[in-house]
């Protein structure tokens, strides 16, 4: 049995399963049963350790810091925020580990898919389980104790059913804490856990300070979801870190790099546009609280989804100038990015789209201003010069690196003395910029900027005599284009994952074009030519094509394995290149990537603030002599936007902290908000309170005595189908203190009572119902099975409550569904007992639902699921034609009680007319349905003139009636004509 902690009742031996006990000897059973006995507990008492034993075991390796976050979070329950790249990872490996046993079963929950696989990769496999696909399966494997990384979804099912035991759960882990809201599934779950298990720990995680700065008392709404009553703050400038991290801090160099004339005029341009349409928006809306709207925010900022959060409310009520002005910074912000970071011909072709007809008549008129021109005119100029002759202008960064990789690494190796050969580590913000390295470092500036043009349909017209010289030394020895990767190929069309830095995701909005090129997130190199380094000159700013002999990718294998690649290139100097976070692994890469290669230098070509912190807690965790430290070189453009977005970045980290230390100060937590006790009423609502009102009430009536049955005092209960679960809305109905009943069925989503069943829809899928036409095969469901059949249209709670209008056709649809309402009023016309209820929120529904089950029988769960099982629905084979269905509906006598059993006991319409009325009365289960089903089947009905008149017409136009024909139609038509005489 591997080392556990001690806590509040975590570890519960007696519930490990195991195998039976040997037969009893006939010696003396009740010695050896003693004797077996206090072995047993002799073993169990060596192998618990306290918190301080266990990180003493040699096998623990954590820095200082990262032990007090260690013995914080194992003593009490609580939410741990660390600032970026702190990376609390390693603490909880480590909290995992002292959990690791099979008499405990621990849950993590809120785990993105890289970090379910890295932590799952540092676990005994004995003591992980996979989570199984069938009910029964992950019963028993529940039983088994151990770590389970496990769906939020599929636990809140298991926990409804009491498919888990609870009262045996050790804990539950919760990663990503900043991202858990009342409604969520996360908290139902725990509210879930809470409630039948008070011994049980929570422990919650996050590295994200500026997500708990949003909405008003975010820390505190967190912790109550979460059930905890401490929070511990760790940010980069606590006294524990700083004295872990400041005596191995590497040797760092900054350098300057100045940008070209043209680019600096570019920017000032850009930013004189953003200043005045930040005004403009301002002027325009004087009533709106818009103070996130600067002009350094726009930049730094991710400024679009906070707008978006900002105006969604108000939307509708903005003027068309403002909602241009919104778009139109979108737009420069993607222009200064591309400008900055991407090469001069990318840019030029991102300039040439706003340059047209038609963009210059949808903007707010930025296109206009002279600023405007002259960005255009200088985006141009840095592709062709002044005879318009292609000669693209290099990046700045690009003649600095190759001074790094020839000339500065190479002396700071002679002058350390250092006889292996170099490994140097190159961090790029996206994977287009790791692309345009591997490309500029492999084939040269110049042909790499060619390809562009290419790529962009950029017209290349005339080479420059100088390029063309450059071009030609390129073709001489074309090196190979193979590179090793370790992630997948990310198209440029494609969203950058969640998570990413705010410049990855401002780098990949102006990257919304599809385009063809496919990047990755890791390249590898080496260099030919080591023993000639020394010998070259000191290379001119566009004079690139020494680099083609000099670096080259390593042949690519089959997987990315740096070990195996430094082995291929032992002898010679070896380059990576590496995002600072990829899709596989997010921003443990860089952690892994230092750990494999042990670099010796490491080039940050573009700053980010986790990467920056990872590199020092790389060098406080081997703990090497000064001289033998990492050397670190910062590639920076000085007074630019690249230096004020990193300088805003570590300013709303610090200001994020001030606020949570400030807030945990003055914040008031209540004793029961943990949980465990019985005065933690936020977990349920007492119904108690209101049936006593209501006998009261009674009481007058029937003088003192009780009218209220048991029956009416057990918990209201709603039946949910199992696909409801992705919403918010089974979470708060639970909070309200309804029972939530977790079905499949195929009628409805929400089952309120015998007689109501709801079907709910949002906007969006409101609009694909209709459109499709599965909300009308949906209605007719409901109305042939329940008296009360209810459309529920639910509104986004951070949306307008408004259907008509601009804003809904504009958000979420399009003009093809601009006939909505008429649909739905189709859709009441045919279906006269469907109800439609409209919803401004989850919240709002939670509420209605309550409302209406008061005094309401409870539905039965075993009826909702039989009825979708009884008859076809849209996945299912259809057992009878529904034309004769809806064709028998319309006669007298059969309604939708009485119509299944027709339809399986009757044959055909020809046997129906061959039976007589008892039998009809019998398939009908009613002698009356049966005696109005046979007359209108057999008896005779004269009809009124006007049908006389017209079955005279139709007999006169052609001989539509046979021998077959009704009677009456014959009769009439002949005594018409005898009347006519």
């Amino acid at each position: 049995m591997s080392d556990s902690v001690e806590e509040n009742g975590n570890k519960e031996p007696e519930t490990e399963p195991g195998p039976d006990p040997e037969p009893e000897t006939e010696t003396d059973p009740r010695k050896l049963l003693e004797t077996t006995a206090a072995c047993q507990e002799d073993e169990d008492l060596a192998t618990i350790v306290t918190a301080e034993e266990y990180l003493m075991h040699k096998d623990v390796v954590l820095l200082e810091y990262e032990k007090q976050m260690f013995l914080d979070t194992v003593h009490a329950d609580g939410l741990l925020v660390c600032a970026k790249g702190l990376s609390y990872e390693r603490v909880l490996i480590n909290i995992l580990k002292a959990y690791s046993d099979a008499g405990n079963l621990v849950l993590v929950i809120n785990s993105s898919d890289w970090e379910e696989q890295y932590f799952k990769s540092k676990m005994e496999a004995k003591y992980v389980h996979e989570v199984a696909n069938m009910a029964t399966e992950r019963e028993r494997v529940y039983l088994e104790g151990g770590l389970q990384f496990i769906s939020t979804r599929i636990l809140v099912v298991d926990l409804l059913k009491q498919r888990i035991p609870i009262e045996l759960i050790s804990g539950i882990i919760v990663l990503r804490a900043h991202t858990i809201i009342e409604s969520c599934q996360e908290a139902f779950a725990l509210r879930l856990y809470r409630q039948k298990n008070k011994t049980g720990f929570v422990k919650a995680f996050s590295s994200s300070p500026e997500a708990f700065t949003i909405g008003y008392s975010h820390v505190e709404r967190t912790m109550r979801n979460l059930f905890v009553k401490n929070l511990y703050i760790w940010p980069r400038f606590h006294a524990t870190v700083r004295g872990s991290l400041q005596p191995w801090q590497a040797q760092t160099i900054e350098l300057h790099v100045p940008l070209s004339p043209s680019m600096t005029s570019i920017q000032t341009h850009i930013l004189d546009i953003m200043n005045f349409l930040v005004r403009e928006i301002k002027r325009i809306n004087r009533t709106v609280d818009l103070e996130a709207v600067t002009v350094e925010n726009c930049v730094t900022k991710k400024f679009h989804k906070i707008l978006q959060a900002q105006l969604d409310c108000i939307w509708h009520q903005l003027n068309s100038q403002t909602k241009l002005i919104v778009a139109d910074l979108k737009i420069l912000r993607s222009l200064m990015i591309s400008t900055m970071y991407h090469d001069s011909v990318s840019a030029y072709a991102l300039m040439k789209r706003y340059r047209s007809t038609e963009y210059a008549l949808s903007n707010s008129g930025w296109t206009l201003l002279d600023a405007a021109e002259q960005i255009f005119k200088l985006s141009r100029q840095r592709v062709f010069n002044g005879q318009q002759e292609f000669e693209p202008e290099p990046c700045p960064k690009w003649q600095a690196l190759t001074d790094l990789l020839t000339q500065d690494i190479p002396g700071d190796m002679k002058r350390c003395k250092r006889t292996v050969q170099p490994k140097v580590l190159i961090l790029c913000q996206d994977a287009r910029t790791c692309y345009q390295l591997k490309m500029y470092l492999t084939q040269g500036g110049a042909r790499f900027l060619l390809q562009q043009a290419l790529h962009h349909e950029v017209p290349v017209g005339k080479l420059s005599d100088k390029y063309a010289k450059e071009s030609q030394a390129n073709k001489i020895n074309p090196p190979p284009t193979k590179a090793t990767k370790s992630e997948a190929a990310v198209a440029t069309s494609s969203q950058p994952p969640a998570g990413l830095d705010e410049l990855a995701q401002l780098l990949s909005d102006a990257e919304a074009s599809a385009e063809s090129q496919r990047f990755e997130e890791s390249y590898m190199l080496t260099m030919t030519q080591p023993a000639e380094r020394e010998k070259q000159q000191p290379q001119q700013q566009l004079k690139t094509d020494p680099d083609v002999s000099i670096f080259e990718t390593i042949p690519e294998l089959e997987e990315f394995d740096v070990t195996a690649a430094l082995e291929l290139v032992s002898h010679q100097p070896y380059i990576c290149l590496q995002t600072f976070k990829t899709e596989r692994e997010g921003s443990m890469a860089l952690e892994h990537m230092l750990e494999q290669l042990q670099p010796h230098y490491v080039i940050m070509y573009n700053t980010n603030i986790t990467a920056i912190r990872q590199l020092e807690v790389f060098e406080a965790r081997r703990r090497l002599p000064a001289v033998e430290r990492l050397k670190v070189y910062f590639l920076i453009h000085a007074r630019t936007v690249e230096e004020q977005a990193y300088l805003t970045s570590l300013r709303r980290e610090k200001a994020a902290f001030e606020l949570i230390i400030d807030t945990k100060s003055k914040m008031v937590i209540p004793e029961y908000q943990d949980g465990k006790t019985d005065e933690a009423f936020v977990l349920y609502k007492n119904y108690d309170d209101e049936l006593s009102r209501e006998d009261n009430a009674k009481s007058r009536q029937a003088g003192g005595q009780k009218a209220t049955d048991a029956a009416s005092k057990q918990t209201p209960k709603i039946i949910v189908d199992m696909r409801e679960f992705r919403s918010d809305l089974p979470c708060l109905i639970h909070k309200r203190g309804l029972e939530v009943l977790p079905l499949t069925i195929t009628i409805g989503d929400y089952i309120l009572t015998p007689e109501i069943c709801v079907e709910r829809k949002s906007i969006s899928d409101l609009i694909g119902s209709l459109n499709s036409g599965r909300l009308y095969n949906q209605c007719v469901q409901m109305q042939r099975h329940y008296a009360k059949p209810i459309l529920l249209i639910e509104f986004d709670q951070n949306k307008p409550f408004h259907l008509q209008g601009k804003f809904m056709l504009s958000q979420q649809t399009s003009s093809a569904n601009a006939d909505i309402v008429q649909k739905l009023q189709l859709l009441t016309l045919h279906f006269p007992r469907l109800r439609l209820i409209w919803s401004p929120s989850p919240y709002a529904t939670a509420q209605l639902f309550e409302e209406l089950k008061l005094g309401k029988p409870e539905p039965d769960p075993v009826q909702a699921a039989a009825l979708g099982s009884e008859e076809p629905t849209a996945g299912e084979q259809l057992h009878f034609n529904s034309s004769i269905y809806d064709f028998l509906l319309r006669l007298p006598g059969i309604h939708t009680r009485n119509i299944h059993g027709l339809l399986r006991k009757g044959v055909s319409l020809r046997q129906l007319l061959l039976r007589s009325q008892a039998e009809l009365g019998d398939l009908l289960q009613s002698q009356e349905s049966g005696k109005l089903l046979y007359d209108i089947l057999h008896v005779a009905h004269l009809p009124e003139k006007d049908e006389v008149a017209g079955s005279t017409a139709l007999l006169a136009a052609g001989k539509q009636f046979g021998a077959g024909s009704h009677n009456r139609f014959r009769k009439a038509a002949a005594e018409a004509r005898r009347g006519r005489r």
